[in-house]
């Protein structure tokens, strides 16, 4: 996915260098091997969008720099994310991930197990020390995190997989995230309680839309463009909006990906067969159309906010996710 317009936020460099060297202090403990495995992740990098949102929220009232317990909401936020990480790669028995190993793969299952439980510990100790509020708001999003994933699941290689059922689920695993990020920033921030509702509400929009994006981009994107093999949620039973739409079509092309979906797919004839039956129907171009109606949404929810440059490039963040999607 290109860079998000958000990241360009004057100021927002010297934030995000704040960020990571919050998060990197966040898992340093006495045994040197466990400091290992709570920053695997963290050192291997990645765009911080989540602290990004945080910092951005509080900047709509406090400007750039953001006070220190904003960066340290946003670390809480990234913390989970990374730690549900963890757990993922395990599930999916993943080698890799942001280029290097997985700590499964690395140090083995039960390692990377309790690395993802420390993690999620370590944000709950940082929320904490932001107040019973914050602290709350971590622990509900942690459980609608898990909810998401539990609602995958239970869908997996299920070819009638509905809608409902893969819109729960994303609200759960990304977009309660992009929700609770830009919560804790106006929380922390000092904004008054319409205007924490409305960052609350873009955050939602916002992560909604950029996982419909980002499942496009598995279908659409080549392999370069993404960083990784291309279709691969459809190859591990993982059957997202634009499949979805796909398969309901009712023509010849439906029927086939039908034939080839309902199980692994091992071969990469089969993955790129598949991905081009969806590429062929409609299915894109429709969850494009509900990506853009989350972004819009995203953008009409920032009325509530403050005037800014940091509310101006949200908006362009959330206008701009479509633009990532090769045409």
């Amino acid at each position: 996915m290109a860079p998000s317009p958000l990241l360009a936020l004057p100021g927002m460099g010297d934030e995000l260098v704040r960020v990571e060297a919050a998060l990197r202090a966040s898992v340093l403990t006495g045994d040197p091997h466990l400091t290992e495995l709570a920053s695997h992740l963290i050192e291997a990098g990645g765009k911080r969008l989540r602290p990004a949102l945080a910092v951005a929220i509080g900047a709509c009232i406090q400007g750039v720099p953001v006070s220190d317990e904003i960066i340290l909401g946003g670390v809480s936020v990234e913390l989970v994310q990374v730690g549900s990480l963890y757990h993922d790669d395990v599930m999916d028995e993943a080698e890799t991930r942001r280029g290097v190993e997985s700590v499964n793969f690395r140090f083995g299952n039960l390692r990377a197990i309790l690395s993802g439980d420390y993690l999620l510990a370590k944000a709950s100790e940082i929320a904490a020390g932001l107040g019973t509020e914050v602290a709350g708001l971590l622990a509900q999003t942690i459980g609608h995190l898990c909810e998401g994933q539990v609602r995958e699941l239970q869908t997996v290689f299920d070819v009638e997989r509905t809608e409902p059922a893969y819109l729960g689920s994303i609200a759960g695993k990304t977009a309660s995230l992009f929700a609770a990020a830009c919560r804790i920033g106006g929380i922390v921030g000092g904004l008054d309680r319409p205007a924490i509702e409305a960052a609350t509400v873009f955050g939602d929009r916002f992560g909604m839309a950029f996982q419909i994006v980002d499942d496009i981009l598995d279908v659409v994107a080549t392999e370069e463009e993404l960083g990784k093999p291309s279709g691969h949620d459809m190859a591990e039973g993982i059957y997202t909006l634009p499949v979805l739409r796909a398969l309901h079509v009712g023509d010849d092309a439906a029927a086939e990906l039908r034939e080839l979906l309902g199980r692994p797919l091992t071969e990469t004839a089969e993955i790129e067969r598949a991905r081009k039956l969806v590429k062929a129907g409609p299915g894109v171009e429709q969850a494009v159309t509900l990506a853009r109606r989350y972004g819009d949404e995203a953008v009409t929810a920032l009325d509530g906010l403050p005037r800014s440059a940091a509310s101006e490039h949200l908006a362009a963040a959330a206008a701009g996710l479509i633009d990532s999607i090769p045409r």
